[in-house]
């Protein structure tokens, strides 16, 4: 029985030999073109390192048939055309050096050796100094005089016609334009400089032509995307991020409009993106997905592009670094304060002086002889911060009535309402006019009429007031009066040990018994409810799996869920009647609160509805 299995074994061995290098370049070709849309990465890529300023993708059959690419730039020399098509032949890197800072689009000169193996490849390329163009057939490798102007173009035809079954996995002819058409578009929003136009089956399907950065983003992704978003400029050291946010608001259902580059090259890179849903993560409704477009700035020799076939991936030197320089560009221009429509319009009047680590409310506008006394909306003391009962939700001082004027000795004015002398329109959030319902707050402002949710208004004001005062200090943890014991995993004994600085920033006294039991000695005071093994593990679990730099983001994280809890059972409730001072004071500290357009679970705050739309309700004007 042995024998046989020798004998068996013997059998199906194979000696080892070189591959032909052909099927090494089919075996290259599955790493680098999975689609007619990485064949469209690809040459695009190329035309740009050429130095084109217009490109142009000609598609038939959604780039299964046939591809080209066409370009303005410097060209191909004719006696280096038959050198382009070889597996590692390059003009962009010489050295490792050269490697290691690499800013050009390619630099494996791997592609057009992978597009040659899998189908029927031509190059036509003329250079400034040659007479005519050229043209090389890959397949055949002959080389012969064309007619073109500078630049370079590439043809790819019949996709995968040699390999058949890679081709069955392709898509229909409009999925794969659509892919195609995504590709070019990513590249688009990198060079405004640059042009681009698209034809499919001879028809033009997309055209943008140079432009400003804001215009493209514009012509690529719509109007409504600048209109709904902000500018992002930040600099941390020799790193820049730019780009534009789009505003919680505005987010969509599906991840379609989120572009990140990295010194100009479009990637999909998990520290940039956890970062960017870091930004937005208490400001976005349910699963909706924000819009951005961001441009990281950075040394070449301080990410290495070279560790995905298609360059789609890159891996950061200081990974902690890119992270907070991109989340903190995000929530710098999201915390901007409440009362601009949908964040954009309204420029804030300065603020004094913040008091008991909150933002005071922005001064009063010039000319307002009782608006400006307007008081603060307050909260009880801080000492209570982390106490189990939540602090007094209102503690306002009332404002005072206008000051009758002669004109006015017999007419009564209502507290709160704005005189002829007194316009509602200086306050970004206008002037309280009414309560509705128990729920809403009806302001006028310059623009028409304000609709304010009080519960979602308040709930974002005690909440950012409660962050800002657990900077200060730690949570308090509530000593437990016998310790809670469970048995747990020799790498939850390790973590527990390791991370005892952690877990005490989060409330948590965790400490081993022995080489398999753990003891929970105290818990976050504000968390009085909670099964303490449970929370334990949890944490013990989402620590094992972060690097001790995220542990502290991670504390913020859990901190904030904390705090939002206690803000939500802080804020005012619905039926609970102001009066217009009260409601004035909550329109003002909106205007000095970060984030108030959304509340802690991404829901409006307010809704602004102009005179326009009121005028159509009531057809005035028609």
């Amino acid at each position: 029985m042995t024998d046989l299995a020798t004998d068996s074994g013997a059998a199906l061995r194979r000696a080892i030999r070189e591959l032909p290098d052909e099927l090494v370049s089919q075996i290259a070709a599955g790493e680098v073109v999975e689609r007619p849309a990485s064949v469209v990465r690809e040459l695009v890529d190329n035309a740009l390192d050429a130095g084109a300023t217009q490109v142009t993708v000609k598609l038939q059959g959604g780039g299964i048939r046939a591809i080209v690419v066409e370009d303005d730039g410097g060209g191909i020399p004719a006696d280096e055309l038959p050198l382009a098509i070889k597996r590692h032949a390059t003009s962009k890197i010489r050295t490792l050096a050269e490697l290691e800072g690499v800013a050009t689009m390619g630099f494996r000169g791997e592609a057009l050796a992978a597009i040659a193996s899998v189908s029927e490849l031509a190059i036509v390329s003329r250079t400034a100094e040659a007479p005519h163009a050229f043209r090389l057939d890959a397949r055949s490798g002959e080389l012969q005089p064309a007619a073109r102007a500078m630049g370079t173009s590439i043809e790819v035809r019949e996709l995968f016609f040699s390999t058949p079954a890679r081709r069955k996995f392709l898509k229909s002819e409009a999925t794969e334009l659509a892919h195609a058409t995504e590709a070019v578009r990513r590249h688009a929003l990198a060079r405004p400089d640059v042009g681009f136009a698209i034809w499919h089956e001879g028809k033009l399907v997309e055209q943008w032509r140079r432009a400003t950065h804001e215009q493209r983003m514009a012509d690529v992704l719509g109007a409504e995307f600048v209109a709904d978003s902000r500018a992002v400029e930040h600099a941390a050291g020799p790193m820049r991020v730019l780009g534009r946010a789009g505003l919680p608001e505005a987010a969509r259902t599906r991840a379609d409009h989120q572009y990140a580059y990295v010194n100009g090259r479009y990637v999909r890179d998990k520290l940039v993106a956890h970062a960017l849903r870091s930004a937005y993560e208490d400001v976005l409704h349910g699963q909706r997905q924000p819009a951005y477009v961001l441009f990281i700035d950075i040394d070449p020799a301080r990410v290495d592009v070279n560790v995905h076939p298609t360059k789609i991936e890159v891996r950061f030197r200081e990974s902690g670094e890119v992270y907070q320089a991109v989340r903190r560009a995000v929530e710098g221009v999201l915390a901007a304060t409440g009362g601009s429509p949908l964040g954009r319009a309204t420029e804030m009047a300065p603020a004094a002086a913040p008091t008991a680590g909150f933002a005071a409310p922005p001064a009063a506008p010039a000319g307002l002889p009782w608006g400006a006394q307007q008081q603060r909306l307050s909260l009880a003391d801080l000492g209570t911060l982390y106490a189990r009962e939540a602090p007094a939700p209102w503690a306002v001082s009332p404002v005072p009535a206008p000051p009758p004027t002669a004109a006015s000795d017999a007419v009564a004015v209502m507290p709160g309402a704005p005189t002829e002398a007194e316009p509602s329109t200086d306050w970004p959030l206008g002037r309280a006019l009414a309560q509705l319902a128990g729920v809403y707050v009806l302001a006028e402002n310059a623009q028409g009429l304000v609709v304010v949710d009080m519960h979602a208004a308040h709930e974002r004001i005690v909440y950012e007031r409660l962050k800002a005062a657990a900077r200060e200090k730690p949570l308090v943890a509530q000593p437990l009066l016998i310790p809670t014991t469970f048995a747990a995993t020799r790498e939850e004994v390790a973590v527990a040990e390791a991370r005892a600085t952690d877990l005490a920033a989060l409330g948590l006294d965790i400490s081993p018994l022995g080489p398999t039991t753990l003891a929970v000695r105290a818990r976050p005071a504000a968390l009085p409810d909670a099964d303490p093994v449970a929370l334990a593990r949890s944490v013990l679990r989402e620590l094992a799996e972060l690097a001790e730099a995220d542990a502290v983001r991670m504390i913020e994280r859990a901190r904030d869920e904390i705090l939002a809890t206690m803000a939500c059972h802080g804020a005012v409730r619905a039926n609970r009647r102001l009066t217009i001072e009260e409601m004035n004071a909550l329109l003002r500290q909106m205007e000095a609160t970060e984030r108030a357009d959304q509340c802690n679970h991404g829901r409006p705050t307010w809704r602004q509805v102009t005179m326009k739309e009121l005028d159509a309700l009531f057809l005035r004007g028609r």
